[in-house]
């Protein structure tokens, strides 16, 4: 029999990337599609997929609705990656992520034990939750200790995830994803905001790059590699969370250097330090040991960070140009 998935924030990076899989594997794939942006297709539009992928229109904070979504796509896999993403602006609307993030997983979570109490459940967990960090790599066993209120609202969702499964036997697993890039990266987050920089400044559309503070370090993987980890965990025979790493921590300045070089440029001659772009409280280092999903689940990372910044680079360069 054909499986069916159903992915919440489908539109997203790492929603576009899964559903390739997916639909790679055979799978019907059910996209829960929230109005709250003009463009919202263009990631599926770019790998290709966009016409196959079927939508149902619903949103994380309204559980009517996921309930219909449950019963239209009859899904045996659920995905929930739809969040308010974006760090710095969980400080500017912070009851808004609370809501999406947080609140919005316990819905997708009662939809799934209200409708299939039998599909397997996968939360987009993060390495934000560690924020300042009680060692010096993160594995399933660290203290979270969250420094923004994205970390706090996903640390609601994770250990409803984990209570879900204790108290009502769901394959729920949680995904600890570190930092994750890719060419379909939103533009304010700061690999792409590099990269769509350095090929605006060679192509001569832009003189400097303006950041907050390049010294913080970050576990970067490739969006692509990480989706199969996700795959693989709702594939096990019970639920669990994962760390998902590559296990290589670099800083903001360094990433720079491989952006800019990659087209011949110093980041130093445009690169500007603006303290606006500084966050009130600092994650400063993120370095995850993705030993248990290698283990457990055979996977591992394929993709240097040299090669995802060349590639992001050449994207942008590709769409400027």
């Amino acid at each position: 029999m054909t499986k069916t998935a159903l992915i919440t924030g489908v539109t997203g990076q790492d929603g576009a990337y899964l559903s390739k899989l997916l639909l790679e594997k055979g799978y019907e794939v059910y996209g829960l599609l929230a109005r709250r942006s003009t463009d919202t297709l263009w990631r599926l539009r770019e790998l290709g997929i966009d016409a196959d992928v079927r939508m149902i229109d619903g949103d994380l904070t309204d559980l009517s609705s996921l309930i219909r979504a449950m019963q239209i796509s009859s899904a045996s896999e659920v995905y929930n990656l739809g969040a308010q993403s974006f760090v710095g602006t969980s400080w500017q609307q912070p009851i808004v992520t609370a809501q999406i993030d947080g609140v919005g997983a316990l819905n997708v979570l009662e939809a799934v034990r209200t409708v299939n109490d039998k599909a397997h459940f996968y939360q987009a967990s993060t390495s934000e939750m560690f924020g300042l960090i009680q060692a010096e790599k993160q594995d399933e066993t660290t203290p979270f200790y969250p420094r923004s209120p994205y970390g706090v609202a996903k640390l609601m969702a994770h250990w409803a995830t984990v209570n879900y499964r204790e108290s009502f036997g769901l394959h729920a697993s949680s995904g600890i994803l570190f930092n994750h890039e890719s060419p379909l990266r939103g533009i304010e987050f700061v690999t792409r905001k590099v990269t769509d920089a350095v090929a605006r400044i060679k192509l001569g559309k832009q003189k400097e790059l303006r950041l907050g503070n390049i010294d913080a370090k970050r576990d970067w993987g490739f969006a692509g590699d990480y989706v199969e980890a996700m795959w693989l965990m709702t594939q096990q025979p019970a639920g669990d969370d994962y760390v998902v790493a590559t296990g290589l921590t670099t800083t903001v300045r360094d990433m720079c250097d491989i952006a800019f070089g990659h087209v011949g440029l110093k980041a130093q001659d445009h690169v500007v330090i603006d303290p606006r772009f500084y966050r009130p409280a600092e994650v400063d280092v993120l370095l995850g040991n993705p030993a248990k999903a290698m283990a457990k689940l055979g996977w591992k990372p394929k993709t240097s960070l040299e090669q995802l910044i060349t590639m992001m680079v050449d994207a942008d360069m590709r769409r400027l140009g």
